[in-house]
Order: C-alpha cells, then structure tokens, then sequence
C-alpha cells in the first residue's frame, strides 16, 4: 500500500486530516504510529475545528519537521531546509486546493453548530477534505523523496 493510499485508509476510520497525514508518514521517520495519531489529534478542523490552516497542512508540515528539522544537533541548515520545503509545500497545497485555510476550502463555519451541520448534510468531509489528505500525502511523497 502506498502512502497516499495508506494515508486515505487512515483517514477513512474517524481520524482526521492532520492525524491522517501525520499518523502515516511519522513512523517512516522514527516516530511511533500511536504517538503520532495523538500528537496530531488537535490539529484537524484547522486546528480543533476553528476552521484556521488545514490539518493536512499542519500534518504535513510536522512530518517535514521530523525528517527535516532542526534538533539539539543545533544544525541551521536544517531549519533553512525545513523552511524551503514547508513553503514548497503551502505553494503545491494551495496550487491544488485554492486555499490552505479550512473554512475557506470547506466553505463553511465548523466552529459553529450550523455550519457543523452545513459540513455534515453536504458530505464536505468526503468532497473536500478527504482531497486534502490526499493532497498532502501525494506533496509529501514528492518532496520527500
């Protein structure tokens, strides 16, 4: 299975799109699978459904940090390196998606009841966010060759 595939498969049980992205990716780079399920955990609905910057998003950036990013190695290069790919990613991401914000690319409010509800009648979960995470996870397996 492929990690798009994998990150989709992950997603189609109840996790959300930042777990989703996170929870697949992270254990290629050391990261235990459950850790990263719950690390990502807050992260989706634009970050606990307030509708900010997209879980895929929040996701993917996490994993460039984990393979990337700058440790107690104190190494700046790798801050520099995280930062190039995180922007090459935002750039990829809202190529495809139009936005990086959620409530911008669900169009609705999902911080509020009626626009829980708006999310829920009009299946944007499978519409919309199910092709951020498959977005992401394709960016990713880009840029992380």
């Amino acid at each position: 299975m492929s990690r798009i595939e994998e990150a989709l498969s992950i997603f189609e049980k109840d996790f959300n799109c930042a777990q989703s992205i996170f929870g697949t990716f992270a254990p290629y780079y050391g990261l235990d699978q459950d850790i990263a399920l719950k690390i990502a955990t807050g992260f989706g609905g634009g970050m606990g459904r307030s509708g900010r910057t997209c879980g895929a998003v929040t996701g993917a950036y996490m994993v460039i940090g984990l393979k990337h990013g700058l440790g107690l190695s104190n190494d700046s290069d790798a801050k520099d390196k995280t930062y190039q790919i995180v922007n090459e990613f935002s750039y990829r991401f809202l190529k495809k998606n139009g936005s990086m914000i959620c409530k911008e690319i669900i169009g609705c409010d999902i911080n509020t009841p009626e626009g829980l509800e708006f999310f829920r009648q009009n299946d944007l979960l499978d519409k919309k966010c199910r092709l951020c995470v498959k977005n992401a996870a394709e960016i990713l397996e880009e840029l992380l060759e």
